[in-house]
């Protein structure tokens, strides 16, 4: 059984040279990231509270988003690097949740589709991040994240297998594969995740 959606566009060697050139700018959107991750956790379990089945890794998922968040907040604390006054808007995901379907049923299964996709761009790229950096602390860091990041990729996909037949959600799948490839494509380069 095939659970997570595999990258049809690999990040560019260009992305990783941005964010290496100013990581702390990085470390800044990371932050925003882990806490947006978190909340789209918990917001699942508020708009689906009859989904009983997935709502504990639901939030499991959220309390370990949170805790990334603390750990990279921590990081920049002893790094002096503050905290964003204002969350920026992440126009790649912005750009991949305009494009779901309406219907609460359509809705749900594009949502738990694009998590995964958010999850396993983010494995990518914590990877690559991981493999450039110096430092042994923060490299054992985002290779934690990385492994983090791709298990939340499966979960994701095996949370919608519980409510949708096999082949509707790998057809759905592969059509997020196509457009997570087009958005990632046209995101001007600048020290962020996305």
């Amino acid at each position: 059984m095939k659970a997570n959606l595999d990258l049809k566009y690999a990040s560019s060697p260009e992305w990783l040279e941005t964010v290496m050139n100013d990581f702390p700018a990085f470390l800044q959107d990371h932050a925003d990231c882990e806490r947006k991750a978190s909340s789209m956790a918990m917001s699942f379990v508020a708009k689906y509270p009859d989904r009983k089945e997935i709502l504990p890794e639901l939030i499991d998922t959220a309390v370990e988003e949170l805790e990334h968040f603390r750990s990279v907040h921590e990081i920049m604390r002893q790094k002096n690097v503050p905290l964003p006054t204002k969350m920026q808007e992440d126009k790649y995901v912005k750009t991949l949740i305009k494009q779901c379907h309406s219907g609460r049923e359509e809705r749900f299964l594009d949502r738990l589709l694009i998590a995964s996709a958010l999850e396993t761009r983010g494995a990518e790229r914590f990877r690559l991040v991981a493999e450039a950096l110096k430092d042994p602390d923060l490299k054992e860091f985002y290779k934690m994240l990385w492994i983090s990041e791709a298990k939340h990729g499966h979960i994701f996909v095996k949370m919608a297998l519980n409510y949708f037949p096999e082949q509707q959600v790998y057809d759905r799948l592969e059509t997020w594969m196509n457009r997570e490839a087009e958005v990632i494509q046209q995101l001007p380069l600048r020290p962020a995740l996305h």
